[in-house]
């Protein structure tokens, strides 16, 4: 069995800034993390490695630095870590992103499993894992919680906005995790000896991945981030100093100014 993960490393959200000038993030001196919930699609893949074999396999598309975000997964406990690096990349958005990965998996064929998290915390589209099903013609089932594999098939339980509800697809088959899916296990230190000496990142570029550089990067990208702002700080709170019948009278007279009821 070979999984395949998709991971992002991302700026910690903590530590953003947006240029006042450009409108554009600072990343400057801004420490950089594994998406959060890419740990949960990473710990699902190793679980499921213990339980049946076979082989995780991790992708990431991004700068050099990047490089410490596979680093990470490898201490975890995956078994090959593959950086699609190159300038042609650059700019791309969900589209060309989702197609950049999809023709690493399709270099990876055959696999039984593609993995996301849920969503990326610097863009919250939620896009990437669905295009990239879309891209490679595999089914898809987003927001799992949990899943397990039944005579060839993914049969996963996925969250609504009023409950859950349980799919079954054939494999190969892409699942994006939720955070509520599992607790991402802490690198060990004989797998950060191991991730960090013993252990390669390989680095494919538009060559390796026999792509045609127009449908990658900002020009294979048909949508375009027009402007970035930091929405403005809320107006201070008021507390309502009055008897009960008095200040739910105010209170009912300030959310009709503001055409709240």
């Amino acid at each position: 069995m070979r999984i395949i993960v998709a991971i992002k490393q991302v700026p910690d959200t903590n530590e953003v800034r947006l240029d006042p000038r450009t409108g554009t993030l600072i990343r400057e001196g801004v420490p950089s993390i594994i998406n959060p919930e890419d740990k949960n699609a990473i710990e699902a893949a190793l679980s499921l490695r213990e339980q049946l074999g076979g082989e995780v396999v991790v992708i990431s598309m991004g700068p050099p630095q990047a490089d410490d975000a596979l680093r990470e997964a490898l201490a975890m406990g995956v078994d090959r870590a593959i950086l699609l690096t190159d300038r042609a990349f650059a700019g791309a958005d969900t589209w060309a992103t989702a197609t950049t990965l999809g023709l690493a998996a399709k270099k990876l064929a055959p696999y039984d499993l593609i993995l996301c998290g849920r969503q990326a915390i610097d863009g919250d589209t939620a896009q990437v894992g669905p295009q990239m099903a879309e891209y490679l013609n595999v089914p898809q089932i987003t927001y799992v919680r949990e899943f397990s594999l039944v005579d060839g098939q993914v049969r996963a339980k996925r969250t609504m906005e009023d409950g859950f509800e349980v799919l079954q697809a054939p494999l190969p088959a892409l699942l994006t995790i939720t955070k509520e899916a599992n607790k991402p296990r802490y690198p060990t230190a004989p797998g950060i000896f191991r991730a960090y000496r013993e252990q390669q990142v390989e680095r494919w570029g538009v060559a390796d991945l026999g792509a045609d550089p127009e449908g990658l990067g900002l020009k294979g990208s048909p949508t375009q981030v027009k402007r970035s702002f930091s929405p403005p700080p809320k107006e201070p709170g008021e507390i309502i100093k009055a008897p009960p019948a008095e200040a739910a009278k105010q209170l009912l007279g300030r959310m009709k100014q503001k055409n709240l009821i």
